[in-house]
């Protein structure tokens, strides 16, 4: 294990997220906020303790993928605990608990608040919480890698641990490269949405949270309706740039580099606004016929579809009081999320096209035994690592999600609420059902379901391998 190597990634992750607390900071001058101003000596703090620990660059810098699992995991951990101070000294959330609840709900781009009423908070303290979607959207650590060439062409360790999906590749040669890449489509992306709503009259303060939770696919609303009080014009920007941030950012990179076969022959692509289109439609057509004229608009309906599809967790409307139809579609696509390579939650709808293509070969080897057929996505053979990877992920999720309903279970709450709770947190979605929904929040949870909710975040951001591998004793063992 190379612990030189990991102390320098989580010192250069301290210290990246002290000189991003200034902003905040920033926010509270301009706003008059006394309490805000906690945000300067939290930063420089945490700079300080990020400095001593990453001064030494490692003498060894060689790593390989299990030093990837565990600095990722800690990197995320530690950086979700000094986020949540700011909360806690300045008694804005003064339980511990509950500020890392809410902060680790912000990094890993859930949603899921603890907060009745979050128009109370001073506006540093909103601003901190909705940019903490915007910084784990696409990954701190890949925003580290985009300004230190470190570790040379071994990066692709931190890269793959951070991402979502089931493969992570180049994009360009270098690792280095391909960050600046992902990084840069980002940033344009999150500039272009908020020149847009500006443009649509959305105040400054409301247009930028809006882009952090859009863009990190998290949530957050600075508002007690969400996105509810806001023109029509301003949820359908919303809503498209939601597709927009869920779809695979390579489909984005080839478009850019004018490989426009490559780029619109992407299955998952083509599957995810299949899905999307299908869940919009079964939802108006049953809520047309349920409620008649007093049906919800189509656009309330796009944006829903767009904001649970992709995890984010905007609402327009309480689709809690929704019919049953409709709420198991949402529930159902909690679990599809978006694609792989996006900022968004859930198993990854390329994960449900292998399984699909997966058990389609399955029939008809039943069928026809001396058929011979392998995998193909997007043209390409699927490596069988990749499929075991994916399979196995699958059985830990559910073991994980069975575990956490029986634990929420201990504070008799009703099934529908455990059951989406786990769902919400476990996808990074935000809302659930029940006493979670849209228009209530997590507080009514004990501290122990709380924890369990915010590991749940943590492994569904990373995709669960990470934290496997930083709780296994092999990983610690000189020879594991």
């Amino acid at each position: 294990m190379n612990y030189g190597f990991i102390k320098f990634i989580i010192g250069c992750v301290i210290k990246v997220e002290a000189l991003f607390m200034l902003l905040p900071g920033i926010t509270a001058v301009i706003y008059g906020e006394k309490t805000g101003l906690i945000f300067f000596p939290c930063a420089a703090v945490f700079f300080a303790i990020g400095h001593l620990i990453s001064y030494k660059k490692p003498k060894e810098p060689q790593f390989y993928a299990r030093e990837g699992f565990v600095v990722v995991s800690l990197s995320w951990i530690v950086m979700s605990a000094a986020g949540a101070l700011p909360f806690v000294i300045g008694k804005i959330i003064p339980d511990p608990v509950d500020a890392l609840f809410e902060v680790v709900s912000g990094f890993t781009t859930t949603g899921a608040s603890i907060l009745s009423n979050v128009e109370l908070l001073p506006k540093s303290f909103l601003f901190w919480r909705s940019f903490t979607h915007w910084l784990g959207g696409m990954g701190i650590l890949v925003f580290i890698l985009v300004l230190l060439p470190i570790a040379g062409g071994q990066s692709i360790h931190l890269i793959r641990a951070e991402s979502t999906g089931p493969q992570i590749g180049k994009l360009v040669p270098r690792m280095q490269r391909t960050a600046k890449y992902l990084y840069g489509m980002y940033l344009s992306m999150s500039l272009l949405m908020l020149a847009i709503l500006l443009l649509f009259g959305m105040p400054l303060f409301d247009a930028l949270c809006d882009v952090f939770g859009t863009a990190g696919t998290g949530g957050f609303g600075v508002r007690a309706d969400s996105m509810g009080g806001y023109s029509n014009a301003i949820q359908n920007i919303t809503t498209i740039f939601m597709l927009l941030f869920g779809i695979n950012f390579n489909f984005f990179f080839l478009l850019s580099a004018k490989r426009y076969k490559e780029a619109f022959a992407m299955e998952e692509v083509r599957w995810y606004f299949v899905i999307y289109l299908l869940a919009c439609l079964g939802i108006w057509l049953n809520m047309r016929t349920v409620g008649g004229e007093e049906a919800p608009d189509i656009h309330h309906v796009a944006f829903q579809v767009s904001s649970i599809m992709t995890s984010t967790g905007y609402s327009t409307v309480d689709f809690d009081h929704w019919p049953v139809f409709a709420k198991t579609v949402l529930v159902g696509i909690m679990f599809t999320g978006a694609c792989a390579g996006s900022t968004g939650g859930g198993l990854k709808v390329a994960r449900f096209v292998l399984y699909a293509k997966q058990l389609h070969i399955k029939m008809s080897a039943l069928l026809h035994p001396r058929s011979v057929k392998v995998v193909m996505l997007d043209g390409h053979k699927v490596d069988n690592e990749v499929l075991h990877t994916a399979n196995v992920l699958f059985f830990v999720y559910s073991v994980i999600f069975a575990v956490s309903v029986f634990i929420l279970a201990w504070d008799n709450m009703d099934f529908e609420t455990n059951f989406t709770a786990v769902a919400a947190t476990l996808n990074n979605i935000g809302p659930g059902l029940g006493k979670v929904g849209p228009a209530c929040n997590f507080s009514g949870y004990s501290a122990l379901s709380k924890v369990v909710m915010i590991f749940d975040m943590l492994a569904g951001r990373l995709e669960v391998y990470p934290m496997l591998v930083l709780l296994a004793p092999a990983t610690w063992r000189k020879n594991g």
